[in-house]
């Protein structure tokens, strides 16, 4: 699915416009820091609720901006990342794609090149309906590495990569399972690094790093580029390096299927098969594992109308796994306190935009009702979450640590931009939860949204 989407981040800090403009137009001589309930009882909700928000963003800011500092002072746990020489087991790769004739044999290639053994490596690539030359491409390359490629290819079933894989897993050899997206280019040591933390028999699931490998076409694909770089190189790693809840990203990864059976089994029903697998492997005791250093590269969109869709599908998914599992994982008896707390936030994350503009909303009708005492107390907190939302705290300066971790600066002159990627998720976010709120009532079947792919067909 998703690599690891950082918008979030940006979405939980940037909650100070949504009182900064009504705040500046209260009466000087406000009486009461909430209006009272029986003198204006409606106004007196609206500010209480509206109080309520802004606990829930500063909730979210300062826990990004945790996560920064730790990515700065505190110890970097790297547990697996020095194990090169081993008895390595018999994994199985599986390649998702559907319609991916531009990208597949990039993928197909790069595996064949890699220095995993050969005798214990299996490559499945899973064709999922294909209408265009993505099966010969895979059938020529299975015709000519016979002993490692074995094609799966499904010509019905249920659409969408959740499913696909769950069909494809019967197949597998062996107990460990790395999956890749068709787009996504591993290393030739890539695969010896997302299977080593599973030498550790509590380990149910590895996620390794996403880097765009299209970062420099357009203003687009450069603040994707940003954002990939805040939630994986700091966001990421501060929550291994806390022992919180790092998350599988359903590529660039791998989960131990004997875990996988031991939780339910792989599900179908959902668009973030990898959210709901995480989450399922945490509340059963399980652990998941991030290493910052296996980097893999993937195509980010180049069109806001295929970012729309993809934050819509990933909004979605995850509200689907939020509402089955936040009940089982807050009362889980194998998570400490801290991981409940990480884990809860992360899960209700994609409610948040839409949080968000119920604050703004709240705020503007307060200022109506000139009864927006609230806000005019509040007014330095406010600016001081708007300072954040232009690229200097929390989940901003998350960003701005990732890049000079990763060593170049320049990057950093787009951070004012990052403000129209947070507006676009933010409004898309909050239209996907209201279509998913219909899809609801009106027994709706989700649909699996494709990304675009832009590089040039490899036809062979």
């Amino acid at each position: 699915m998703k690599s690891f989407s950082f918008w979030q981040a940006r979405l939980a800090v940037s909650s100070g416009l949504m009182a900064a403009l009504p705040a500046v137009a209260q009466p000087e001589n406000a009486p009461a820091l909430v209006p009272a309930f029986k003198t204006y009882p409606a106004a007196a909700v609206m500010a209480s609720l509206l109080f309520l928000i802004v606990l829930v963003m500063m909730l979210y800011g300062l826990r990004h901006f945790m996560f920064t500092m730790n990515r700065l002072t505190g110890v970097q746990r790297h547990p697996y990342i020095d194990i090169s020489v081993a008895s390595w087991p018999m994994i199985t790769v599986f390649i998702a794609a559907h319609n991916e004739e531009k990208v597949i044999a990039g993928c197909i290639e790069a595996l064949l090149d890699t220095d995993y053994p050969h005798d214990r490596l299996k490559i499945i690539p899973v064709n999922d309906r294909s209408t265009d030359a993505t099966r010969r491409i895979i059938d020529e390359y299975a015709e000519r590495n016979a002993y490692r490629i074995r094609p799966v290819h499904r010509a019905g079933g249920k659409a969408g990569k959740s499913a696909a894989l769950k069909d494809a897993l019967a197949f597998a050899q062996g107990d460990i399972a790395i999956i890749f997206d068709a787009d996504y280019v591993p290393g030739r040591g890539l695969l010896k690094q997302l299977v080593a933390p599973f030498f550790d028999p509590e380990v149910g699931a590895v996620m390794g790093r996403v880097v765009p490998a299209n970062s420099g076409v357009n203003l687009l694909t450069r603040l994707l580029d940003l954002e990939r770089s805040g939630g994986y190189q700091v966001d990421q790693q501060a929550r291994m390096n806390m022992n919180l809840v790092p998350q599988y990203g359903g590529t660039v990864g791998g989960v131990r299927l004997s875990a996988v059976t031991a939780v339910g089994g792989w599900h179908d029903d959902t668009l973030a098969e990898d959210t709901d697998i995480t989450y399922r492997l945490m509340f059963n005791g399980w652990k998941t594992v991030y290493t910052n250093r296996s980097e893999c590269y993937e195509e980010v969109p180049e069109d806001w109308s295929v970012r729309i869709k993809q934050v819509t599908r990933w909004a979605k998914g995850h509200n689907q796994v939020m509402s089955r599992y936040w009940w089982k994982f807050a009362t889980s008896p194998y998570l400490t306190p801290g991981q409940r707390v990480d884990g809860l936030l992360l899960l209700f994350v994609f409610v948040v935009p839409l949080v968000m503009l119920v604050g703004w909303c709240l705020g503007l009708g307060l200022y109506f009702l000139n009864a927006g005492s609230l806000l005019s107390v509040l007014i330095p907190v406010f600016a001081l979450m708007v300072y954040g939302t232009l690229g200097n705290f929390a989940a901003f300066f998350e960003i701005v640590i990732a890049v000079l971790i990763d060593g170049n600066r320049r990057r950093l002159r787009l951070l004012p931009f990052n403000l129209l990627g947070f507006l676009v998720s933010l409004f898309a976010i909050s239209g996907a939860v209201w279509s998913q709120f219909l899809d609801c009532v009106l027994s709706r079947e989700l649909v699996w949204d494709k990304t675009i792919r832009y590089r040039k067909a490899h036809l062979k």
